[in-house]
């Protein structure tokens, strides 16, 4: 079975631009338990830091995250299809 890597690109370009939202909301909306959570899972503690949410940021991250999300579903998708 052949991927198509353009289809699977935009999925995970689409897929992690709602994930990016998402997480972006949930900064916005419970800001300290966030920092908690990122802190935790990078095995940091971030509680002297703080957010600093603006719209240009979430955009800017979110046409990063689009971009390389899709090109690394691009990428997945060429090499699986010459492995099989």
């Amino acid at each position: 079975m052949q991927l198509n890597p353009i289809k699977v690109g935009l999925a995970a370009a689409i897929s992690f631009s709602l994930l990016w939202l998402l997480c972006s909301l949930l900064v916005m909306l419970a800001p300290a338990m966030m920092l908690s959570m990122s802190g935790d899972m990078m095995h940091m503690n971030l509680a002297g830091m703080g957010w600093h949410l603006t719209l240009t940021g979430v955009v800017t991250g979110l046409i990063g995250w689009f971009v390389l999300a899709g090109l690394g579903g691009w990428l997945l998708a060429a090499i699986y299809n010459r492995s099989v």
